[in-house]
């Protein structure tokens, strides 16, 4: 990963660039947005229920076409989350967006690069804040801990699209790997850990439908991936690695005042080495969301959502996983329960004000793998709020 100066100078240099172009081929837009929030009874944002500046997001995108077909995108972001991401510059995505040529009623488009994945409802617009409809996502889906791995891959991305009369049908397909750093490392296998984790691929499919009539939207999705770790020489862990498949049901609707969306996904994981040489784990965990928002006028938005997660379907209270670890492990950590309240408030244009609180039971997506060396210190009832103003150009 490039640093925060080089980053931003790499960005800038291509805005310097950009002059020298012609107008209507280079574009850039950007955010900044600074917020305040808390975590309480739990260490998700910040440890002994402190109330916290970290929630800072800077950004930058380019897109300069080359021709008709051709063209260079990009986003150089800046990210301050608390605990629940790592803190620090990235490149977002940096890819080539080819346009094919088109086939009767059909566009289709290849992204060669680290590319967005466009697989689920907020995959591909996470990483702007003002496009989300809260401030922290539905973990039950958008797990913090793992943002940059999930929101897009170095590969190759094939999209494909067709408008009839009869609806809209978008299909996408991807195949390739996320780098891990040593904080996803430490989010997936605790604290201690201090090998090497690579994500050896993700291959994904989805597909999207709407009608004519654009007021609703059915969409599915398929994801498979596997994870190795190789440990130091100077830690307690070993080999191993995780194979994970999710499969994701969507749906929106909207209306002329309010709109309503859900996500729905099971995963199917194995777990095996890592903690000993024999450990193995296999789980088949469900979770979801529905939210409704409703908009009050042109300026004010309401947010009401219930988020619940689940990491095994045959031990939904967690009493197994608390059993099996001799009371290690809380029963909690096998499951979490989020009720959301929020509003959004545009002042101006690109201006916006967004509070939210959240009513937490269980810490099931505290963490990947729950693990003597990987418990969070949280409560089995805990709350969170935050508060951002934003602002975007």
């Amino acid at each position: 990963m490039k640093s925060f100066p080089a980053i931003f100078v790499l960005f800038f240099s291509a805005l310097v660039a950009g002059d020298c172009l012609a107008e209507d081929a280079f574009s850039w837009h950007g955010f900044l947005s600074q917020g305040i929030s808390q975590s309480i009874d739990s260490d998700f944002i910040h440890e002994d229920d402190e109330i916290s500046f970290d929630l800072t997001e800077l950004g930058i995108n380019m897109r300069y076409d080359m021709n008709a077909s051709l063209a260079v995108v990009g986003q150089a972001v800046y990210l301050n989350g608390g605990n629940r991401y790592e803190r620090g510059a990235r490149i977002d995505y940096l890819f080539v967006d080819w346009r094919l040529p088109d086939m009767e009623n059909w566009t289709a488009n290849i992204n060669l690069g680290r590319f967005k994945s466009p697989h689920w409802l907020y995959s591909a617009t996470r990483d702007v804040p003002q496009t989300r409809s809260t401030i922290i996502l539905p973990q039950s889906i958008y797990f913090d801990n793992f943002r940059d791995v999930a929101l897009g891959s170095d590969g190759v991305l094939l999209q494909l699209y067709r408008s009839s009369d009869e609806g809209n049908l978008k299909i996408n397909w991807s195949y390739g790997s996320s780098p891990m750093s040593s904080y996803q490392t430490k989010a997936l296998l605790g604290e201690f850990a201090q090998g090497e984790l690579k994500q050896d691929y993700a291959h994904q499919f989805s597909v999207f439908w709407q009608p004519p009539s654009l007021d609703w939207q059915l969409g599915a999705s398929w994801l498979d991936s596997d994870f190795t770790y190789h440990p130091s020489a100077n830690e307690n862990l070993f080999e191993g690695g995780r194979t994970v498949r999710l499969y994701t049901l969507s749906a929106v609707y909207y209306a002329e005042n309010w709109e309503f969306n859900a996500e729905l996904q099971r995963n199917h994981s194995r777990d095996f080495g890592g903690y000993s040489p024999a450990f193995f784990d296999e789980n088949k965990g469900e979770g979801g969301y529905a939210q409704i928002r409703y908009m009050l006028n042109s300026q004010f938005t309401l947010t009401l959502g219930y988020d619940m997660y689940v990491s095994d379907r045959n031990d939904r209270d967690g009493e197994k996983l608390e059993a099996a670890t001799g009371g290690v492990i809380p029963a909690y950590f096998g499951y979490e329960k989020t009720a959301t309240v929020g509003v959004q408030w545009d002042p101006r244009p690109n201006w916006r004000i967004q509070a939210e609180h959240h009513w937490v039971n269980g810490a099931g997506r505290l963490t990947s793998i729950p693990g003597p060396q990987n418990t969070p210190d949280t409560a089995e009832y805990w709350r969170m709020w935050a508060v951002q103003v934003m602002y975007w150009f």
